[in-house]
């Protein structure tokens, strides 16, 4: 992400352009994909000094050992506590050992609403380089394959900006965003306004795909009075430079699908798991996380009082907010996240 593809918006809800002032390039490098930059690189940038490749290694090194370690306690957690949750039928202790378990040993149990102890997962198993690990899922309900089976193909859809019924939700969210203005052309200086790298919309969607759009038209219609504060930034006091609303929702969706294992086979993670389960009370569980996670992202912008170029820092601390609420152990549905009590409806 260069300079170049900066603009700067002093006041979004003035969809006239009159009272906006934008400092725009024009060129090949402008932002086709979402505005993530190198967030899945685990490589160094360019100029790395000497001094942060050695601290860098050291804490690989310090992660290496970290997790053998953190091993050793999980099979010992295997051996003593595991049992214990079997045998015992005593609450309070089922939820002290379980808190045990998870810390000490990163042994990972999911509460099923079948019974009082759910089901065990197996417990965190390193790769060769003693770096990843990996969860495996409980068996899916015919219902949650259904749903899921359904979500995946909706992420599998490209948004085309030649198909009538992709132009017809894209003046949709429009109207919603802006019910007492005109509906542009598709191709319009005014889509801008919105948080459109430029005045062709359809250009922005390579990263998020068509269900990008369905999570912005879901928000508005479910969350209008949080849409709205979001897109004209109403609350708090913003930066100077501001991120631009419509990409950043783009960017949520495609986090969101990452951060779920939503294209892997099986999910593979906490809070790929957890959603399995939020999946099986809420078919549309995916779309309420995605309005949680933009109010996440807006109140994560205004604490870190940040700027367009730490936007992706934003964006990773969303995310791990995200993942922490989720592995919280009396959620089974996307309002018993503590963040969804910022959204207003």
């Amino acid at each position: 992400m260069t300079s170049r593809t900066l603009r700067k918006r002093l006041h979004h809800g003035d969809v006239d352009g009159k009272k906006n002032e934008h400092l725009e390039t024009s060129g090949s490098d402008d932002l086709n994909e979402p505005l993530l930059g190198n967030y899945y690189s685990d490589t160094h940038a360019e100029g790395s000094s000497l001094e942060e490749t050695c601290d860098d290694e050291r804490r690989k090194e310090y992660l290496h050992w970290t997790l053998l370690f953190s091993q050793l306690i999980a099979q010992w957690a295997r051996w003593l506590v595991v049992p214990v949750l079997h045998l015992t039928s005593n609450v309070k202790l089922l939820n002290c050992l379980k808190k045990v378990a998870i810390f000490i040993g990163q042994a990972n149990i999911v509460l099923g609403s079948g019974s009082l102890i759910g089901q065990l997962l197996t417990f965190p198993s390193t790769t060769q380089n003693g770096q990843s690990t990996k969860l495996l899922a409980p068996p899916l309900s015919p219902l949650q394959e259904a749903r899921l089976r359904k979500l995946r193909q909706r992420l599998e859809v490209p948004f085309d900006g030649s198909r009538v019924e992709h132009q017809d939700a894209l003046l949709q969210l429009w109207r919603l965003a802006y019910p007492d203005k005109e509906l542009p052309p598709l191709k319009s200086e005014l889509w801008k306004q919105m948080g459109w790298q430029g005045s062709d919309p359809s250009t922005d969607f390579r990263g998020g795909g068509f269900i990008s759009l369905e999570n912005l038209i879901f928000f508005a219609q479910q969350y209008p009075e949080s849409f709205q504060r979001l897109l004209h930034k109403q609350d708090g006091t913003r930066a100077e430079w501001e991120y631009p609303f419509a990409v950043a929702g783009i960017n949520i969706s495609f986090v969101l699908a990452h951060m779920l294992d939503l294209q892997s086979a099986e999910p593979a993670s906490l809070a790929g798991i957890r959603f399995l389960e939020l999946l099986q009370e809420d078919e549309m569980a995916f779309d309420n996380l995605y309005c949680v996670a933009f109010q996440m992202m807006d109140a994560q912008w205004l604490a870190k009082r940040a700027s367009y170029m730490e936007f992706n820092d934003v964006l990773k601390s969303t995310r791990s907010q995200l993942e922490r609420e989720l592995a919280l152990e009396d959620v089974s549905s996307v309002k018993d996240l503590p963040a969804y009590n910022m959204l207003r409806r």
